[in-house]
């Protein structure tokens, strides 16, 4: 485009002079000085790297278990489409923006087992996450506090966990109907296991389908399951972590990720490699100097 332009520009000003009987080669000097800095310019904006300086790159990894409740709660559809489908969905997130962590999966109801222990294999949890479902835990009730337990165990008596930074992060709407150990809880803090919980649902809350009808309570009235937050963030509190609040649109999951992200990883690769630095400046600084100096320098374009 300036090519053309400027063609154009420099051919009406010959055509102009050849009418006043003048010469008009001034135009020249300033096409190739304009050229020239914006050819510098365009090549400052492609980034030139040259000259290869050593640095070392070192890979951080995590070893944390996902806890996720699977209590019959979890298909409440105050979170589109329903609690547990979400937490699906972001746990697979999850997993892509911290490649280098292990992660393992607890599933917890009114008992707790390990679905997947603590893996690189990503591919793989997300392929278990995929096949969640509430109808794994046919009896009613959440247990969450014998969850923490044992992820708690699991991390401990792991041989490969022993230099590693651990944590453990709870996805529940908080509706726990077993009691808490505060002694479990304290035996995080002694072992420096943060418990990070995700508080998945709405205070306003819904009712839960069964079938075509709802789930009822004794006295034949809907059900309706709300987001227990004061007990989340009791946890969290109790466990030295942070409580993080799902939202319908997933942004929190980036939030989460900073948060296991600033534990101290283990470094689990190191090696040196030659880096080269982007010089663009130079283009910019040369192009610069030729933009004053056709400010500076006037040339007579006619002769007359």
């Amino acid at each position: 485009m300036f090519i053309i332009l400027y063609g154009f520009y420099v051919w009406r000003t010959f055509r102009l002079a050849n009418q006043l009987n003048t010469s008009a080669w001034g135009v020249i000097p300033k096409f190739f000085l304009r050229s020239s800095y914006l050819t510098l310019l365009i090549i400052a904006l492609l980034g030139p790297s040259f000259g290869e300086v050593d640095g070392d790159v070192a890979t951080a990894g995590r070893d944390a278990f996902f806890i996720v409740d699977v209590s019959r709660s979890m298909d409440a559809g105050d979170i589109v489409p329903t609690r547990l489908e979400r937490i699906k969905y972001d746990v697979q997130q999850l997993c892509d923006t911290l490649p280098a962590d292990r992660f393992g999966l607890i599933l917890t109801s009114s008992e707790s087992f390990v679905l997947s222990p603590l893996t690189a294999d990503h591919d793989a949890l997300k392929q278990f996450m995929r096949d969640v479902h509430t109808s794994v835990s046919p009896t009613g009730g959440t247990d969450l506090c014998s969850a923490i337990e044992l992820a708690r165990q699991k991390l401990l008596t792991d041989p490969s966990t022993r230099q590693s930074t651990k944590a453990i992060i709870l996805f529940s709407d908080g509706e726990n109907f077993a009691p808490c150990d505060r002694a479990s809880l304290a035996r995080l803090r002694m072992f420096g296991l943060p418990l990070i919980t995700v508080g998945v649902g709405t205070e306003a809350g819904a009712s839960i389908r069964r079938g075509k009808d709802f789930i009822r309570d004794n006295d034949r009235q809907i059900v309706r399951s709300r987001l227990n937050r004061t007990f989340l963030q009791e946890l969290a509190r109790d466990g030295r972590g942070q409580y993080v609040e799902a939202d319908p649109d997933g942004r929190y999951v980036n939030e989460l990720s900073g948060i296991i992200r600033s534990l101290r990883g283990r470094v689990v690769d190191q090696q040196r490699v030659a880096v080269s630095t982007n010089k663009y400046y130079y283009f910019v600084l040369i192009a610069l100097i030729l933009v004053a100096l056709d400010l500076i320098v006037t040339i007579r374009t006619f002769r007359l």
